[in-house]
């Protein structure tokens, strides 16, 4: 098993990739040269598809994919939600996966209690953190990246691994038992000791 790397800081050529997403990547990188602290918003869709969870939620799915799974692309927190990087037409497909897998759905689901999943794709557009970073939070909820992009060229996992990676963590958010709870009153008898 394999732990989330440390990388809270993109390299140059994860900050080609990130500016690759943009209508004019120049323009993105001279800004970004000029003031790496800044946030800025690209859009989704032919680089990358953005999969938004709640924060707590988030960081149980990115322990599932390091720890038990093939590891992710680009993670950030932003606004108390963990923002995924996913590879084009996630968030297409992933919808539809989701329904299959009955997420949410009726009464006596088995994952009622899991938070919505956002996906964002064609036609949608997210704030990436600054690029330079200390792994801290900005004040006020800000950003920062929880794995920085560091190739120009990032593995990023399709619809199929971010359902894999929810349903395990909402399996370990939701313990299930198939014993009724223990009635605290009850007596009980040693029958081990029968003649």
């Amino acid at each position: 098993m394999s732990s989330t790397p440390n990388v809270t800081s993109a390299t140059a050529d994860g900050t080609a990739w990130l500016a690759s997403a943009g209508t004019y990547p120049c323009s993105t990188l001279a800004l970004w040269e000029e003031r790496p602290d800044a946030p800025v918003v690209l859009p989704c869709g032919t680089v990358f598809d953005v999969v938004s969870a709640p924060a707590a939620f988030g960081r149980r799915m990115l322990a599932r994919l390091w720890g038990e799974g093939p590891g992710s692309g680009p993670v950030a927190e932003f606004r108390g939600r963990t923002l995924l990087f996913a590879a084009p037409g996630t968030a297409q497909r992933l919808p539809s996966l989701l329904t299959w897998e009955e997420w949410g759905g009726a009464r006596g689901s088995r994952t009622q209690a899991v938070p919505p999943l956002l996906c964002h794709g064609t036609g949608d557009a997210v704030t990436v953190p600054p690029l330079a970073g200390n792994g801290s939070p900005a004040p006020g909820g800000g950003s920062r990246w929880l794995v920085a992009p560091d190739t120009r060229h990032p593995w990023l996992p399709g619809p199929e691994v971010v359902l894999w990676a929810a349903v395990r963590a909402a399996r370990a958010a939701v313990r299930i038992s198939i014993f009724p709870p223990a009635d605290q009153g009850a007596k009980v008898y040693d029958v081990s000791r029968r003649r």
